[in-house]
């Protein structure tokens, strides 16, 4: 069955095209919430904030952090290997936009992704031109993947992933989902399982290569905010709750207050997955008692003992590097987890949550490997933090062994490219139709 014969994709569609209004609305919600950029919210009606490069373009979209951080190191092989091409990366949250534009290499643009109305997707289209579709992971909008599909450019899904939970949820709805993965040339899954998947859900032609998260370099620190943080903490216990949801900052500092006994000195770094939180965060925990200071607005660590909220935006490399002991968040409090593979580059010892859905692979591998630990609940999140304060020596094997498991892939990125040659070849060749006009 074709994307356009799919009774319920063509529900969706007219509904996208007809509730205008609440689109719209929707935006200036997320706009008044910290969510948009006002100047560049004419990119997300699908509108250029900057010139069209000459020559082939390949259009790579990846829905937020996590995603944009993996395929960089992709874009980078890509343009070097392809020294003609121009590579357009869209995501769709701000805290992506601010970290893959300082990131991204000579050649390489970012744009916001354009909201799923057909409309915002042709002017899109009609002015970028891509040659190419690079789509990842599991960010499926249906009016998106037609467009491209109804222009017959290549399409490849790249690091797909399917959960658990949304194979079930699929399974129920195969007129939705059967349609958009049949539109795909290629479907290169994260795993074998979601190889599977992918195949049972409607793909045609799929096929694994490695995951490509294993690729990432670690994460970036400032050199003298590195050492600044070093001369300050030397000699405290420290542990970090990173990436954290709702309900994960309230836990790490019920966690602190009771490991103050053993520990006074203690510093409960906590990282929330939404800088934008801060202010409330800071007020749940000093509600509690707890000392709190802010690094978004300049605070210092505190002096003694208490919680330093990094309410900021591509810090984390710094804070892995001074943590020896990190909680992942997503994983208690919430669903699907976040990537434990960036504490494992840089030596930490890793702790998360039974609810690993998006990372259940990597999840099981590495506690399998030694380098991680599961929690089923906040108590056994501060036994084992509690644990690892104290066992230097236990620390420093679960932190060799990460950075041992984050290199078991190393290769993935040739064998990727290797796989997407006849896709760039083809795509160097394709004709350019027509000239944009100035945005």
């Amino acid at each position: 069955m074709s994307a356009e014969s799919s009774l319920l994709l063509t529900m969706y569609r007219v509904l996208t095209t007809s509730c205008g209004v609440i689109i719209y609305g929707y935006l200036a919600w997320r706009l008044w919430h910290g969510k948009e950029e006002l100047t560049r919210l004419g990119e997300r009606l699908g509108q250029p904030g900057q010139l069209r490069p000459p020559g082939p373009l390949l259009w790579l979209h990846a829905a937020s952090v996590g995603e944009s951080l993996s395929v960089l190191p992709l874009i980078d092989k890509i343009l070097r290997r392809q020294s003609f091409f121009s590579v357009l990366m869209t995501t769709g949250s701000v805290s992506s936009a601010l970290l893959v534009t300082e990131r991204l290499p000579t050649r390489a643009y970012h744009q916001y992704m354009p909201m799923d109305r057909a409309v915002f997707l042709r002017r899109f289209l009609d002015y970028w031109r891509p040659t190419l579709v690079l789509w990842t992971e599991s960010e499926f909008w249906p009016n998106a993947i037609l467009e491209i599909r109804r222009r017959a450019v290549p399409l490849v899904l790249v690091n797909g992933r399917i959960s658990e939970h949304s194979f079930r949820r699929w399974q129920k709805w195969p007129q939705g989902i059967g349609p958009m993965l049949a539109a795909f040339d290629l479907c290169l899954g994260q795993t074998l399982q979601d190889c599977d998947r992918l195949s049972v859900l409607g793909a045609t032609r799929t096929d694994y290569v490695g995951n490509l998260k294993f690729a990432a370099p670690p994460l970036p620190a400032d050199t003298e905010a590195l050492a600044r943080m070093q001369r300050q903490l030397a000699g405290r216990p420290v542990w970090l709750a990173a990436s954290t949801h709702a309900g994960e900052e309230s836990a790490a500092g019920r966690i602190h207050q009771k490991l103050i006994t053993y520990h006074p000195r203690l510093l409960t770094i906590v990282a929330p997955r939404h800088p934008s939180r801060g202010t409330a965060i800071a007020a749940e925990l000093a509600a509690t008692g707890l000392q709190v200071t802010r690094r978004s607005v300049g605070e210092s660590v505190p002096s003694v003992s208490g919680v330093y909220l990094v309410d900021t935006i591509g810090e984390l490399g710094l804070f892995f590097r001074v943590a020896p002991v990190v909680f992942m968040g997503k994983s208690l409090f919430g669903s699907g987890g976040q990537n434990p593979l960036e504490p494992a580059r840089l030596g930490c010892a890793i702790l998360f949550g039974p609810h690993m859905d998006n990372f259940a692979d990597i999840a099981a591998r590495m506690v399998a490997a030694g380098t991680a630990r599961t929690v089923s609940d906040e108590v056994h999140l501060g036994a084992e933090v509690e644990t690892l304060l104290a066992d230097r020596r236990t620390r420093a094997t679960m932190g060799v062994a990460g950075k041992t498991f984050a290199n078991t892939e190393a290769g993935v990125i040739q064998r990727l490219i290797e796989r997407l040659t006849p896709y760039l070849d083809l795509g160097a060749i394709r004709p350019e139709s027509g000239r944009a006009k100035n945005p």
